[in-house]
C-alpha cells in the first residue's frame, strides 16, 4: 500500500540523515528483528510510543522510517508519537513531511493527529502553520485542539492571540478545562498583566477548578512574577495540601522580590512540617541569607546540602559562593569556588562580583582574565561585574579597555548597566565631561541609573551645575526615586546652598515623596537586631547610647560606669548597630553590620576611629559595597 502513495522519504532531511547514518546499524538490527515476527501496524505503534515516551526521539523517527520501508502504513495512532518526536527535536522539515503523510493517508481530520500537528508547529515556532491546521478543521469544537494552539501561542510569546483564541473558545461554547488555564497563565509575566491574571483566577474558582494543585501553583507563580506578593501569600495559605513546588514557588517569589526575612520564616515553617527541601528551595534560602548577611543559617544550609547528596550541584555551589561573599566571608567563597570540579559562566561571574563589591578590583580583574584564558566566553552579565569592580577600585584604564573589548572582541552591545558602571568609573576620578559625553553617545537610551551615576560623581567633586543637569534628566525617568532628591540635597548642603536645599524639600513635598528610612542590622546569637536612625526602642537602648558616648570620647571599656547617656537624636543606624555589637560580642570578634543605604562621610570617619580604638575588624556592607575597617583605615581608601 505504501509503495503506491509515493511518500516523501524522511531521510532527505539532512539533520535527520546525519543521525540516521550514525545509528542505523544498531537501530536497523532491532527493527529487522522486530519485523520478522509481524507485519501489522499495532506492534510498530506500540514500539514507537515507548520510544517517544522514554525520550528516545531520534530512535522513534528512525523506527518510523523503517515502518515505511517494510510496507507498514502508519495510521492515526502512529502520527502523534512521530510528530511529537520531530517537534521535541526541533525538526520542522521532518514535521512538514509527516504532515504530508497525514494528508495522503487520510488522517488529517483525526482529533489526536490534529492536536499533534498544532503542537508540533508551535514547538517549531511556526504558529502561523499551526493556526492554518486549526482553521482548516471542519469542526472546531474540540477543547484539546484549542488548548494546543492557546498553549502554543503563549509559549511563543504571543499572548494576545492566545487570549483572543480563549475568548473565541468561550463564545463558541467550547468547554475549557485545567489544561486551558495552565496554557494561558504562564503568559502573564509582569505587573501590567495582574488584573487579567486575577480575572482568570476568579474564572478558575467559578468553574470549580480551584482545588487543582497544578493550577494553584501556576497562579501562585503568576502573582509572584507580577510582584503581587500579598495575593501570592493569600493563595498560598488557602492551598490545603501544598506540594514541594508550592513551597518553592513562594520561597523563590519572596527571594526575587527582596523579602528575605519572609523567605527564612517560610523555610523554618517548611522544616517544622517536615517537608523535604530540594535544590530550588536551597537556592532561594541562600539568596535570602546573602541579602540579610545571615551567614549562620547559610552555613546550616550548606551542611544540609552536603548530607542530602547535592554537594556537587553547580547551581547550589554558585548560590553558596554568592552567600558567603555577601556575608563578608570571601575566603570561604573562594574555597568553594576552588573546590568546584566544573565551573560555569555563572560561577566566574559570582566570584568576580564578590571581589568587586569588596573593593578588591585587581583580584576581580585577574579572575576575569583567567576565565577568558580557560576558554569561557563572557556575556553581558560578567562584563557588568568586572566593570563594577573596576569602578569600586578606581581601575579607570582597565575598565575602559573592557568596554571596548566587549564590543570589539565579543560583539556584545553594551546595555545601560554597562554604561552606568563606566560613567561611575569616569566620574569618580573627576573626568565628568567625558562621562557626560559618553552618556550623550550611548547606543541605547540612558536610563535613571546612568544619569544617577553622573549625579553621584557630581557629589564627590561638588559640581553643582552638572548635578542639576543630571538631576533634571534622572527625575524625568524615575520621578518617585527619593534617593536622587536626597543626593542633590546633599550636594547643596556641601556647598552651603540653602536655597537649593529648600527647593528640593518643596519638590519632594509637592510630589508627596518621603526619604527612605535608613536602617542597619547586626546578627547576634541567631537573632537579627534592627536599628533605625535615632532608634530608642531597643531593650538595651541606655547601654547602647552610653557606649556611643564612650566611643566619641575615645574609649570603649564595657565596665566604664558613665552615668549619663548622650542625647543624640537622629544618630545614624550603623553607629547604633556597632555600639550594640561591641556590647554583645567577645573582645576580638569581627563585626559585620549591614546598612540599606550608602554610608555617609561622617559615619565612615566614625567607624575608622572606632576600629583604631578597639582594635577589631569592622565590616560594613552598605547599598553599594563592603567597607573593611581596621586600625583606623578602610579597605575602600576613602574611595566609595
Amino acid at each position: 500500500m505504501t509503495k503506491h502513495l509515493h511518500l516523501v522519504p524522511l531521510h532527505k532531511n539532512t539533520k535527520f540523515l546525519s543521525h540516521f547514518h550514525t545509528n542505523k546499524t544498531t537501530i536497523f538490527t532491532k527493527a529487522e528483528n522486530f519485523t520478522t515476527t509481524t507485519t501489522t501496524t499495532t506492534p510498530w505503534n506500540t514500539h514507537l510510543r515507548n520510544l517517544s515516551k522514554n525520550g528516545q526521539y531520534y530512535k522513534a523517527l528512525i523506527l518510523y522510517h523503517q515502518m515505511l520501508q517494510f510496507g507498514n502504513a502508519p495510521n492515526a495512532f502512529t502520527f502523534p508519537f512521530a510528530l511529537k518526536s520531530s517537534a521535541l527535536l526541533s525538526l520542522p522539515i521532518t514535521g512538514k513531511q509527516l504532515h504530508c503523510h497525514v494528508i495522503k493517508l487520510g488522517c488529517k481530520y483525526e482529533p489526536f493527529v490534529q492536536t499533534a500537528l498544532i503542537s508540533m508547529y508551535c514547538k517549531c515556532n511556526l504558529t502561523a502553520l499551526a493556526r492554518k491546521v486549526f482553521d482548516e478543521m471542519p469542526q472546531r469544537n474540540l477543547t484539546v485542539c484549542y488548548n494546543a494552539l492557546i498553549s502554543g501561542y503563549v509559549q511563543n510569546s504571543d499572548f494576545l492571540n492566545g487570549f483572543s483564541l480563549f475568548n473565541e473558545m468561550r463564545l463558541r461554547g467550547v468547554e475549557f478545562n485545567a489544561v486551558t488555564i495552565l496554557g494561558l497563565v504562564p503568559g502573564l509575566t509582569d505587573p501590567e498583566c495582574l488584573l487579567l491574571g486575577m480575572c482568570l483566577h476568579c474564572l478558575n474558582i467559578k468553574c470549580g477548578l480551584d482545588n487543582d494543585l497544578a493550577i494553584a501553583n501556576c497562579l501562585l507563580t503568576m502573582y509572584v512574577r507580577c510582584a503581587c506578593m500579598e495575593l501570592a501569600r493569600k493563595l498560598f495559605d488557602h492551598i490545603p495540601e501544598k506540594g514541594l513546588i508550592t513551597w518553592n514557588a513562594m520561597i523563590s517569589g519572596y527571594a526575587q522580590n527582596g523579602l528575605a526575612g519572609e523567605v527564612l520564616e517560610l523555610y523554618h515553617e517548611m522544616e517544622s512540617l517536615q517537608v523535604n527541601p530540594d535544590a530550588v528551595t536551597f537556592v532561594g534560602v541562600l539568596s535570602a541569607c546573602a541579602y540579610l548577611g545571615n551567614q549562620m543559617i547559610g552555613f546550616e544550609v550548606e551542611q544540609k546540602i552536603k548530607s542530602s547528596g547535592m554537594r556537587f550541584n553547580v547551581f547550589l555551589k554558585n548560590a553558596l559562593i554568592n552567600m558567603y561573599a555577601r556575608c563578608g566571608n570571601l575566603a570561604k567563597a573562594q574555597t568553594i569556588f576552588d573546590e568546584m570540579p566544573e565551573r560555569n559562566l555563572v560561577s566566574w561571574t559570582t566570584i568576580i562580583g564578590g571581589y568587586g563589591i569588596h573593593g578588591l578590583g585587581k583580584t576581580a580583574v585577574e579572575l576575569f582574565d583567567k576565565m577568558i584564558e580557560t576558554g569561557i566566553r563572557p556575556d553581558g552579565t560578567v562584563f557588568v561585574s568586572v566593570l563594577s569592580a573596576c569602578s569600586h577600585a578606581g581601575l579607570t584604564k582597565k575598565g575602559l579597555n573592557y568596554l571596548d573589548l566587549m564590543k570589539r572582541e565579543y560583539g556584545l552591545k553594551p546595555r545601560s548597566e554597562h554604561y552606568s558602571c563606566v560613567v561611575d568609573l569616569l566620574g569618580r576620578v573627576g573626568r565628568l565631561d567625558e562621562a557626560r559625553k559618553l552618556i550623550e553617545s550611548m547606543e541605547v537610551e540612558p536610563d535613571g541609573a546612568v544619569w544617577g551615576a553622573l549625579l553621584g560623581a557630581c557629589k564627590i567633586h561638588k559640581n553643582v551645575e552638572l548635578a542639576e543637569i543630571a538631576f533634571k534628566k534622572v527625575v524625568e525617568l524615575e520621578p518617585t526615586n527619593t534617593g536622587y532628591y536626597v543626593l542633590l540635597s546633599n550636594i547643596y548642603t556641601e556647598v552651603n546652598n540653602s536655597e537649593g536645599i529648600l527647593r528640593v524639600r518643596l519638590m519632594m513635598r509637592d510630589r508627596k515623596l518621603k526619604k527612605d528610612p535608613g536602617y542597619s542590622y547586626f546578627e547576634c546569637n541567631g537573632k537579627t537586631h534592627l536599628f533605625v536612625a535615632g532608634d530608642r526602642s531597643h531593650p538595651q537602648t541606655k547601654e547602647i547610647y552610653k557606649m556611643l558616648n564612650r566611643l566619641e570620647h575615645g574609649g570603649a571599656n564595657k565596665n566604664d560606669q558613665n552615668q549619663e547617656s548622650p542625647n543624640i537624636m537622629g544618630v545614624h543606624s550603623e553607629r547604633l548597630a556597632i555600639a550594640f555589637a561591641l556590647l554583645n560580642t567577645e573582645i576580638g570578634t569581627d563585626i559585620l553590620v549591614i546598612k540599606n543605604l550608602r554610608i555617609c562621610g561622617d559615619c565612615h570617619s566614625f567607624v575608622k576611629r572606632v576600629s583604631k580604638i578597639v582594635d577589631r575588624l569592622f565590616v560594613v556592607r552598605d547599598a553599594t559595597r563592603f567597607h573593611h575597617f581596621r586600625n583606623g583605615t578602610c579597605s575602600c581608601n576613602d574611595y566609595w
